[in-house]
């Protein structure tokens, strides 16, 4: 067992899961475009017995823990070195390490440019949306958060053309999301779609709403916001959408031809202090693409 990870690049949590092997895939691949480290991490969890009385340990458990974690590891590294070969990241990295799970993963984030998980685990709901670990680090990582799904999409399109799609909203968060995508679309070389999508149904209620002027507001408001990026990255080519639609349902319905979506933590109906905003979650538990979650 080795000493704490200490670094400034992306960190992958490594269970040996089908979902954990999707995140190294990803991270390697990301990292390797970004030129950036990569730091690969098996948290082992301190034995809890659940008895009454307490049951000890079965002799030799800690070691049996331990090769396992080590397996993952192992497992993982040459995972990232069949993916990426010699053109791969920066340095690699592997390690385990005591401790629980979230805790440690949230703690390591503040050393971190960005943490790679899988949607899910081996936990007991493997039919989940969103693994416990997943979730809870999207709500409380202090750097951006990629969750990766597992699963194959026959229709998906080729992800070395596909488009990185953000949400845009105007709020603080939403400006570290497009940052981020932008980023990452130049990295890949490809488009940006720009979502703003607004649709209030109090509104529509209210006699005389002027849906003209409110779908011309958005436009406004999304130039706004682009204006500073595009000049920061002129090889970005931004294609803009503006949609009277819910935020959730017009970015998920736009991954479907993405290759990664980033949305951010919480938007403009967020409350200071928020854990994640509704339609981050949606996103992230519906999108059949690696999603981003940029954290403030």
């Amino acid at each position: 067992m080795s000493a704490p990870v200490t670094h400034h690049g992306i960190l992958v949590g490594v269970d040996g899961s089908p979902s954990s092997a999707a995140a190294v895939d990803w991270a390697a691949r990301d990292a390797a475009m970004r030129g950036a480290s990569l730091a690969l991490v098996h948290i082992l969890a301190p034995p809890v017995v659940m008895t009454f009385p307490e049951t000890p340990m079965p002799p030799g458990y800690a070691e049996w823990q331990e090769e396992q974690g080590q397996r993952h590891i192992r497992d993982a590294l040459e995972l990232v070195r069949g993916r990426t070969g010699p053109a791969g990241p920066l340095q690699v990295s592997g390690e385990t390490m005591i401790g629980s799970t979230v805790p440690t993963l949230v703690e390591l984030s503040t050393q971190a440019t960005m943490i790679v998980v899988g949607c899910r685990g081996h936990g007991r709901l493997r039919r989940s949306l969103l693994g416990s670990v997943s979730s809870s680090l999207v709500r409380h990582a202090h750097c951006p958060v990629a969750v990766i799904h597992d699963w194959e999409d026959p229709l998906a399109p080729d992800p070395g053309q596909a488009p990185v799609v953000v949400g845009i909203d105007g709020s603080p968060v939403s400006e570290a999301a497009t940052a981020l995508a932008f980023e990452e679309a130049s990295f890949r070389g490809v488009e940006l779609v720009a979502v703003y999508a607004w649709h209030d149904v109090s509104v529509f209620e209210f006699p005389g709403a002027d849906v003209a002027a409110m779908q011309a507001d958005g436009e406004l408001v999304l130039a706004e916001r682009l204006a500073g990026w595009q000049e920061r990255y002129p090889d970005v080519s931004v294609r803009r959408v503006v949609a009277c639609d819910r935020p959730a349902d017009q970015l998920i319905e736009q991954s479907q031809s993405a290759q990664l979506v980033v949305v951010g933590s919480h938007g403009r109906g967020g409350f200071t202090g928020m854990l994640l905003g509704s339609v981050s979650t949606a996103v992230v538990q519906s999108a059949r693409v690696p999603v981003i979650v940029a954290r403030p």
